[in-house]
């Protein structure tokens, strides 16, 4: 089985590659609809619909037009998460967002920080480089 450690992940918005990312997550999710009736022994369920969410934790980098920049609060980006890299043959995850969120964080004894929220509109892929 192949681990990979944290190091080699990335995020791409479109084909430009995020500067200065320290973590990202992306979680999926489907709907459950009840669909028991009088007399069933127990409830039972069928799949609604699917989503995806995502967030981008990075270091502040006002350079990175077309990475962090592209993120403001209502834009629509394409989002592509690598977790192993983006060689030949690496797994990532891809898929349009809205952009629901951003802010910026500073304090005296550290770096100026930046978090991004991310609700997917329509399916996440996943694919590979």
């Amino acid at each position: 089985m192949a681990s990979h450690t944290g190091s080699e992940g990335l995020i791409k918005i479109g084909s430009n590659t995020m500067a200065e990312v320290r973590s990202w997550s992306v979680e999926e999710t489907a709907e459950t609809i009840e669909n028991s009736s009088m007399g069933d022994a127990a409830r039972t369920y069928a799949l609604g619909l699917t989503g995806w969410s995502g967030s981008m934790d990075v270091w502040w980098d006002e350079t990175d037009t077309s990475g962090q920049g592209a993120c403001d609060v209502g834009a629509s980006i394409t989002c592509n998460f690598y977790p192993e890299g983006a060689t030949t043959g690496d797994t990532y995850y891809t898929g349009t967002g809205l952009v629901t969120g951003h802010s910026r964080t500073a304090s005296f004894d550290g770096n100026v920080e930046a978090s991004i929220s991310v609700q997917g509109t329509g399916a996440l892929t996943e694919t590979t480089a």
